[in-house]
């Protein structure tokens, strides 16, 4: 009985996509967002001193208000570049994880568990977006590994889906903190408490949420990274594996993906051999009433 691998080597496989633009662009625009993000870090850090400046009465109070305007607006700034970039590294990235997808159909045909259109909607699905593309990612890889499915390296993989969650939640609760911290100190202005234990107690709050929103931003910075490792990663595999050949071709398999000679195909008798027909004569019929090839069962299955 022959023995196959699961990439032994051969012709490339037909119809792969390993085309290196979207995967330059999504590169690219993955540091790019990485740099906005560290802008969004000193423009909370920024925000937040200056309401220290306002809480510990350092210079006046006129000018300790107009910098935390001018905190604010270096933020807004700041925040609508981080907003461009995502975007569009949001939009490659679904391209090129979608790419990836139909990749690994060509090399391992039905082992998908999701169809490629979730290459795009797991990422925007409420709640299911924390495991749908971690799921879509592991079969992706275990598809698109060179030496096998159960060779498929995933630390990089696992490090990075564990940031990516962790930064989503911790940025979440930062920005609902902010938000309600606004409206406690916006009520305290109009109020004219200024310097009151409640405005104080929520000026103190919003600090509090600017650190955690740039706790979550670090831990954005280091997905980011973890992202491009990646997709360098995961690209490396897919080139690898296309060059490898169709899942299922022989072990030792002849030169340029021929498959090496045999005596015969298997299962079929080589003539000369115990049971096989002689050279020149015609194969001797079997004995007895022929078999279903598809088995005795209801409609031969």
């Amino acid at each position: 009985m022959p023995q196959y691998g699961y990439a032994g080597p051969g012709m490339p496989v037909g119809g792969v996509d390993l085309r290196r633009g979207v995967r330059i662009a999504l590169t690219v625009m993955l540091s790019v967002t990485i740099v906005t993000m560290l802008g969004l870090v000193g423009a909370l850090g920024e925000e937040r001193s200056a309401l220290e400046d306002v809480l510990g009465g350092n210079g006046s109070h006129a000018d300790a208000v107009q910098r935390v305007d001018d905190a604010a607006s270096f933020y807004s700034s700041m925040n609508v570049l981080y907003l461009l970039s995502f975007l569009a590294t949001a939009i490659l990235w679904v391209i090129w994880f979608r790419r990836a997808r139909l990749n690994a159909e060509l090399f391992a045909p039905g082992t998908q568990r999701f169809g490629s259109g979730w290459a795009v909607g797991a990422w925007v699905t409420p709640v299911v977006s924390f495991w749908f593309p971690k799921q879509m990612a592991n079969d992706i890889y275990r598809a698109s590994a060179p030496a096998g499915p159960q060779s498929a390296p995933k630390g990089l993989l696992n490090g990075w889906w564990v940031l990516w969650n962790a930064a989503t939640v911790v940025s979440f609760v930062g920005t609902v903190s902010e938000r309600i911290m606004e409206v406690k100190i916006k009520k305290a202005a109009e109020s004219g408490v200024y310097g009151g234990p409640e405005w104080h107690d929520a000026v103190d709050a919003a600090k509090g949420a600017m650190s955690l929103s740039a706790f979550a931003m670090l831990l954005y910075i280091a997905a980011g990274v973890l992202a491009i490792l990646v997709v360098r990663q995961l690209t490396r595999m897919q080139e690898q594996r296309a060059m490898a050949g169709p899942a299922g071709v022989p072990m030792g398999a002849g030169p340029y993906g021929s498959v090496a000679p045999m005596p015969g195909m298997p299962g079929m008798p080589v003539p000369g051999m115990p049971g096989a027909p002689g050279s020149g004569y015609p194969p001797a019929p079997p004995y007895g009433a022929p078999q279903n090839p598809f088995g005795s069962g209801p409609a031969g299955y």
